[in-house]
């Protein structure tokens, strides 16, 4: 057992790949002689070769187009994309070849890739560096999207990733990198992908989330605990295809839902769950569901980030009013 980071985890599982099965390759802008612009990807150049992590130029529709390409012939790679709002230039491969070539090609042809890109805001960046567009990803047939809260998760969904044959997007939020450490084995075994986990057992609400908000909400959690309310806290992980029978298991028990997440609120990954739930589990709710999310505007800089970001407060508060509808 190491303690490490989230990034140290990432690292660990990219090295375990790397060292397990010789298919994986890593791509991406200064990931090798500088270790990634977070340095997630550090010593693993010194330690594999170039021909096995790769510095690249400074274009994402060919760092995207190249994958494709490698993962069409064999190869697994592992592409970082510096920031989320750097994938854009590549969404022509991703929504066009990635979630479709198995389809195009009739099965003859798969895409396992892992396209990694750090999300979200809290680190003083600006917009571009900032943002939590994953719902875009997810409305994209034939791809995972997976974003991680601890250093154990982050390890071993990161694993199951590069192991799975259809392409994943694996989204590290950025200010969870270096937030806390876990004891976290180099087992080389992976966390199941597509289902929830379950952080906190609960009686009276069900909150979902994802991401840097697990933090917030697991402390939202136990301020509700000292007021008498039980929340149990639902960590999505696998953001498309969700698992909504664990959700709605849980909403079944608790009768009361809360979802949060920091993408914006119009058309989020939040309003897919309120919809599903809203369609196969109307009758177990007491209360209307609640997101509580950023605003829908651009992320602005550092000075109103905190703002901007849904918080403690506010989860605590959509919980108190769901328990208290009447």
């Amino acid at each position: 057992m190491s303690e490490v980071s989230m990034l140290g985890a990432i690292n660990m599982a990219m090295a375990r790949a790397l060292e397990d099965d010789p298919r994986v390759v890593l791509l991406g802008e200064d990931i090798g002689v500088n270790g990634g612009v977070f340095r997630a990807t550090d010593g693993l150049q010194d330690r594999f070769g170039e021909d096995r992590v790769m510095d690249t130029p400074l274009a994402e529709t060919v760092l995207a187009g190249m994958s494709v390409g490698l993962a069409a012939q064999g190869f697994r790679p592992v592409t970082e994309f510096q920031f989320m709002g750097f994938i854009y230039p590549g969404l022509d491969q991703v929504i066009n070849h990635v979630g479709r070539l198995r389809n195009r090609t009739r099965g003859r042809l798969s895409c396992p890739l892992v396209f990694r890109a750090p999300t979200g805001a809290g680190i003083h960046a600006p917009e571009h560096h900032s943002e939590s567009t994953e719902a875009l990803f997810a409305h994209i047939p034939g791809i995972r999207v997976v974003i991680p809260s601890s250093p154990s998760r982050a390890y071993g969904l990161l694993l199951s990733a590069i192991h799975d044959p259809d392409p994943v997007m694996f989204f590290e939020p950025t200010r969870l990198y270096r937030a806390s450490k876990e004891e976290v084995e180099d087992s080389g075994e992976g966390l199941p992908l597509d289902v929830c986990f379950t952080l906190r057992e609960g009686s009276d609400v069900t909150i979902v989330t994802w991401g840097a908000c697990v933090k917030e909400t697991l402390s939202a959690a136990t301020q509700l605990a000292g007021e008498g309310i039980s929340a149990e806290v639902i960590d999505l992980a696998t953001i498309s295809p969700i698992d909504f029978d664990s959700i709605l298991a849980s909403v079944e028990k608790t009768g009361r839902l809360v979802i949060v997440h920091e993408a914006p609120r119009n058309c989020g990954v939040g309003a897919e769950i309120a919809a599903r739930v809203a369609e196969r589990g109307l009758l177990f709710l007491q209360a209307p569901v609640e997101r509580v999310t950023a605003p829908d505007a651009v992320v602005p800089l550092l000075r109103l980030e905190k703002t901007y970001m849904p918080g403690e407060k506010q989860i605590v508060d959509a919980a108190r009013r769901v328990v208290r509808y009447a």
